[in-house]
């Protein structure tokens, strides 16, 4: 396997994969991107990430210069390229070059580029133990400044509560919305189990809406299992009897303390154990 890199509609090797420094993804965070796995040589909930994709692109108002069957397509070819069964691709959307000005207009043409790359998130032993969480001081952008439904390249929010987590000797940091309300962590989003019922934000809480996140919305219907999205306050983390959080590269990990408090029994609890074979269920059946 070699990882490969798809920009404009060439492949290359990951150490000569090379862009613009003018570009306006890199000089001010002006683009689109989405993080997607590949299972078995298929690319997973490929319509959805694409659906992600294409409305935060909108939401920016900027154009992906690809049809979603080219789109989809370049994925695919970079994949087969590295020689890829089982991955993780990064696919971004930039304004383009451009000069040293913010004005779009000077960015006559759209930037992709497509990474297929593996990818641990937490080592393997987190899925068997479970991590431990900060309530970040660093908040959600507020939602008219820059809506966290937009998966964007301006991701500076996250790491800056990303950092307190590590100086905290956490491994990841609760984020609330400017309301005082749980919104996500840096790069998931979270559920709790209270009294047998599944609970996670809802999507005007602050939250990317996460492509496993509705994965696992699904799996809790299809398994008649009570789930609802609700307001979460920092109290509902506290008392929960379970908590796990979801994402792309994570996938589903269970979570034992979170700002020193021990969540349920410490250990990963029965519904998330649950949960998550049914998650990984799902990966190989799809």
């Amino acid at each position: 396997m070699s990882p490969k890199v798809w920009i404009d509609g060439k492949l290359f090797d990951k150490a000569d994969a090379k862009l613009s420094v003018y570009d306006h993804g890199l000089l001010y965070g002006d683009g689109v991107f989405e993080g997607i796995r590949v299972y078995n040589g298929k690319i997973f909930e490929c319509d959805a990430h694409l659906d992600r994709l294409w409305a935060s692109a909108k939401a920016i108002r900027l154009t992906i210069p690809l049809s979603r069957e080219q789109f989809c397509a370049a994925m695919e070819e970079t994949v087969r390229a590295g020689g890829f069964k089982d991955c993780y691709i990064r696919a971004v959307v930039t304004r383009g070059p451009g000069d040293l000005g913010i004005d779009p207009r000077k960015s006559p043409r759209p930037s992709v580029f497509i990474i297929a790359d593996l990818i641990a998130v937490y080592p393997r032993e987190i899925y068997e133990k479970g991590i431990s969480l900060i309530t970040s001081s660093v908040i959600r952008n507020h939602p008219n400044a820059l809506s966290a439904r937009i998966k964007s390249l301006n991701y500076l929010n996250n790491i800056l509560a990303k950092i307190e987590a590590n100086d905290a000797g956490a491994t990841e940091a609760v984020m609330l919305n400017h309301e005082g309300n749980v919104s996500e962590c840096t790069a998931e989003n979270i559920f709790i189990v209270r009294e047998g019922q599944v609970q996670t934000p809802t999507p005007s809480d602050g939250i990317l809406e996460g492509v496993t996140r509705k994965v696992m919305l699904r799996l809790c219907r299809q398994m008649q299992i009570p789930c609802v999205e609700k307001i979460l306050q920092r109290h509902d983390l506290y008392i929960a009897d379970e908590c796990f959080l979801t994402g792309t590269g994570a996938e589903v990990v269970p979570v034992t303390r979170i700002d020193g408090r021990e969540i349920g029994t410490g250990q990963p609890g029965a519904m998330t154990r649950r949960l998550m074979d049914a998650f990984h269920r799902h990966v190989r059946e799809s």
